[in-house]
């Protein structure tokens, strides 16, 4: 793990690159196995060589195959902010993410009250790591800009991650929700993001930064996938 995620999407930013963060999951209920038999340290080292703003980390075990031993190998092994992404629900859970080398953790708007949303949020800045929250609807977008909380990032994901991001979409629901808001935060477009044209229409809508999941771990040839999406300018 090397720095903060916020500051490494701003350099890239700066630099005229899409900023990327991709993503280790190691399957999904509407796709599969997603690994395909490869080593996941090794294609996390591979991601981590490419220009990536960081990694995210699925931890998540009876839907997503994750685990806590992959983010913490994973954290060890990448010079690069990783994200932990999980079904975060207490301190205890921030504490041990922090403990095991996360920059970021995931928090899921739809899934807490307004109070644990705090609470988790406090007591992640308060050990050092950076939140990712994450809205799905103008509803929960609403609801999370009403608690005042210092945001660093807010994800939009374009899939509905109470039905475990099963339903279909695109990145209709980051342009239809990131003209809305305004802070100095940045803005993630999660989901649904398969080729460089999902990733321009995302910026375009008002993303600052993107998460690429399924299509990267589904895609042949790693890191010149990565590379079509950071070098969308060029």
């Amino acid at each position: 793990m090397d720095g903060r995620l916020t500051e490494s999407i701003r350099k890239l930013q700066r630099a005229g690159k899409a900023p990327v963060i991709s993503e280790i999951k190691l399957r999904t209920p509407r796709d599969g196995d997603l690994l395909k038999g490869r080593d996941p340290i090794e294609l996390a080292r591979r991601m981590g060589k490419c220009e990536v703003a960081g990694l995210s980390v699925v931890t998540e075990s009876e839907h997503f195959g994750g685990s806590i031993k992959l983010l913490e190998d994973i954290a060890r092994e990448v010079d690069k902010p990783i994200l932990h992404k999980d079904f975060i629900t207490t301190s205890d859970q921030v504490e041990e993410s922090k403990r095991l080398g996360s920059s970021a953790i995931l928090l899921i708007a739809g899934m807490l009250s307004d109070s644990d949303l705090v609470i988790l949020h406090e007591r992640a800045h308060s050990v050092g790591l950076e939140t990712v929250v994450e809205v799905h609807t103008e509803g929960e977008l609403r609801r999370v800009l009403s608690l005042g909380l210092d945001l660093d990032i807010l994800g939009i994901n374009n899939r509905d991650i109470k039905v475990l991001e099963t339903d279909g979409s695109d990145v209709s629901v980051t342009e239809r929700l990131a003209p809305r808001i305004e802070g100095d935060f940045i803005i993630l477009s999660e989901s649904s993001l398969k080729t460089p044209d999902d990733v321009r229409r995302a910026l375009r809508g008002g993303a600052d930064s993107v998460l690429i999941g399924t299509a990267v771990m589904q895609a042949e040839d790693v890191e010149g996938f990565l590379r079509g999406m950071i070098e969308i300018w060029e």
